[in-house]
């Protein structure tokens, strides 16, 4: 079967760098599907849990917390530029559901118009909510949404 590169950069590290038979990721644009020999693309990303399917492996499909950034597709490499990125195993559970609840909460204030409502910046506070949700998500453990 044929693969293609994948490489997952953050800024401080390589999180992902493998020959995959396929990546779906969530672009600006909409959901994607990149196979090998893909045709040049550039895109941004949004939060998402990105899933990578290996071929020839027992771990057919693996699931990457992406926080956003950018995605470049060659016929021959994947590289996307995280701005941060995870795998499930490095991914603190009890962090990302307490960042998950302190998300929800500053956006259920800031339309319910509490007295601190004036204070809450809505839109880093549903970018928070969208990280949460992705790194939550690449974990495949059960829990509240």
């Amino acid at each position: 079967m044929a693969t293609i590169k994948l490489e997952i950069v953050s800024p401080d590290k390589v999180v992902y760098s493998e020959d995959v038979s396929m990546v779906i990721v969530r672009s600006t644009g909409g959901e994607l599907g990149i196979l090998p020999h893909h045709a040049p693309l550039v895109t941004g990303l949004v939060p998402h849990a990105m899933r990578v399917r290996v071929s020839g492996s027992d771990r057919d499909e693996q699931l990457i917390a992406v926080a956003g950034g950018f995605m470049e597709v060659t016929p021959e490499k994947i590289t996307v530029l995280a701005t941060a990125a995870e795998q499930p195993i490095d991914i603190d559970i009890n962090r990302a559901q307490k960042a998950y609840a302190r998300a929800k909460e500053r956006i259920d204030a800031f339309h319910q118009g509490t007295p601190d409502a004036k204070d809450i910046d809505v839109e880093r506070a549903q970018l928070a909510l969208r990280r949460a949700i992705a790194r939550l998500d690449a974990t495949e453990t059960e829990w509240d949404r």
